[in-house]
């Protein structure tokens, strides 16, 4: 019996029947189908989150010079505050950072009942008296959407009243199936909005917005540190220490570098036919990942001169993290790991761990969809269910001032011959025959492959994190690095293998007896004894 069949045959048929298809065993030579984005069956213990948590949590929160309001109840105001790890500084000294605040309408049942535009209003005020914001974004959670509070329209007179811009997105959290709802809305109020509203131009021959980077533990900082190494100029970073006074220059921008392709893919795809701006899928998290990124885009630019700059950059990096690389290796080299995550992650760090020696054979998304697990290629064949089609798809005509294009169709098609542009192949290519594949993994799932593949270190979220502790397996909280960081590029490679090494000797629960595995925890007896 394969591991697949090992998790599945625990499940009641009608489980069996919803699950089986969403946990597949890569054979060789071929990558199964998985299926994905699909609703989660209500009670199994999933590690999703909802739309508002794609919305504001994900994409708009991270931006530093936005007062975000959370339009419902504290707890999801609280919830989606602080947990990313998205740091952020002023861009100038005395600028405006408002990434550390949370702020909330804190609706009760009285403003449930009786509306709570009014009270919206009033936030709006007081948070427009108080910091003096140059934009402010509403994100509604699910009671908005359920009385009916129209968020868009408070937007637009806080607009006429204060002079500043102002977005409002109907997120609730019921929409769609998972946080990725919430990716796609918060991808269209930027669009809509935000980017092609400035004209400063770039200050360089080469330019480029990195999509889908989210500053966890500073990854940001350091992939703009080695991309201003290397000649590029970073016009904005979509969220991870951005701002929306960067992005809206976003589309004079010469290319874009997409990291999270689940979150982001859908501005990157508008500002092509908008805009013309190509997009190329890049990885920072690895240092072959790494290396390959920067030649990659260097390839793309076709500039002789960027191409050494770059490779005299990789060298001189390389040289530098070579011994605690090679120590680390040492370490790590012949485990195995098992990876669940959201976003691209679970595709980005086994890039990572091969440069540690370490074979990931089990990963999976929260919140995937069909094309991050198998590629761009199936997008035709993907069949939209009810709670997919009530996310809004906008359609977006060339511009007429700023469209361009860099290469005719054939140079193009030439330039993909060599790199992944306009196109994301997946993540199952990059994995081998016999490892597992899991969507929208549980709890239950969780611990029946821990005890069927018996990695020896597990990345997930902090929601399953702990129980794979105390089962007593080696865990790192791979959504925002267990307060480390950053992991992306040469330097980051250095700290995850550090942290790795010294979570993984120095594994204390795998040390410790649990007391219900060596005596009852339970004592009775049966009725009359």
């Amino acid at each position: 019996m394969d591991k697949r069949e090992k998790v599945l045959e625990r499940y009641a048929a009608r489980v069996y029947k919803n699950r089986k298809e969403h946990l597949v065993q890569i054979e060789e030579g071929e990558h199964p189908s998985i299926a994905a984005n699909t609703r989660a069956i209500p009670g199994v213990m999933t590690a999703r989150g909802c739309c508002y948590a794609g919305c504001k949590g994900v994409v708009v929160g991270p931006l530093k010079d936005v007062c975000v309001i959370t339009h419902g109840p504290i707890g999801c105001g609280f919830y989606s505050w602080g947990t990313r790890r998205n740091k952020a500084k002023p861009a100038e000294e005395g600028g405006k950072n408002f990434v550390p605040y949370c702020f909330s309408t804190d609706m009760q049942e009285p403003d449930i009942v009786f509306g709570g535009e009014k009270k919206l209003e009033l936030a709006v005020a007081e948070a427009v008296e108080i910091f003096a914001p140059s934009c402010i974004m509403i994100c509604s959670t699910c009671p908005i959407g359920l009385i009916g509070d129209d968020v868009q329209a408070v937007a637009r007179r806080a607009e006429a009243k204060y002079g500043i811009k102002a977005i409002g997105y109907s997120c609730e959290g019921y929409k769609g199936v998972s946080q990725s709802a919430g990716h796609h809305i918060a991808n269209n109020g930027l669009m809509r909005y935000v980017i092609g509203t400035g004209d400063t131009a770039p200050k360089t021959k080469y330019s480029v917005n990195i999509l889908g980077e989210y500053n966890i533990g500073g990854d940001g900082w350091e992939e703009e540190r080695i991309l201003k190494r290397c000649g590029v100029e970073v016009i904005s970073i979509f969220t991870g220490d951005g701002s929306v006074e960067a992005i809206q220059n976003a589309h004079l921008a010469h290319l874009n570098l997409v990291m999270c392709h689940r979150s982001i893919n859908y501005i990157a795809e508008m500002m092509k036919t908008k805009y013309g701006i190509d997009w190329l899928k890049v990885n920072f998290v690895g240092v072959g990942a790494t290396c390959q990124s920067l030649r990659e885009m260097a390839a793309y630019f076709g500039d002789e001169a960027l191409k050494a700059r770059v490779e005299a950059v990789v060298a001189d990096e390389l040289a530098a993290i070579s011994g605690d690389i090679e120590y680390y290796r040492s370490k790590l080299t012949g485990k195995v790991a098992g990876i669940f995550s959201g976003g691209s992650r679970s595709h980005h760090y086994q890039a990572l761990l091969r440069d540690f020696g370490v074979r990931t054979v089990v990963a999976g998304y929260e919140f995937a969809h069909r094309d991050d697990y198998e590629g761009r290629d199936i997008i035709p064949s993907i069949k939209e269910d009810a709670d997919n089609k009530n996310i809004e798809t906008i359609a977006v005509q060339p511009d007429e001032t700023h469209y361009r294009e860099r290469y005719s169709p054939e140079e193009l098609c030439g330039l993909k011959e060599h790199i992944e542009l306009d196109n994301y192949e997946g993540m199952m290519p990059d994995m081998s025959a016999g490892d597992v594949v899991v969507d929208d993994y549980n709890h239950f799932e969780t611990d029946a492959l821990l005890k069927s593949v018996k990695p020896d270190m597990f990345f997930s979220g902090i929601k399953d994190k702990y129980s794979i502790q105390k089962a007593g397996f080696t865990s790192r909280q791979i959504h925002s690095y267990d307060y480390s960081g950053p992991y992306a590029g040469f330097n980051g490679a250095v700290n995850f293998g550090r942290d790795v090494t010294m979570t993984l000797y120095t594994n204390a629960w795998g040390l410790v007896v649990p007391p219900w595995k060596s005596a009852p925890m339970l004592v009775g007896t049966i009725g009359g004894e």
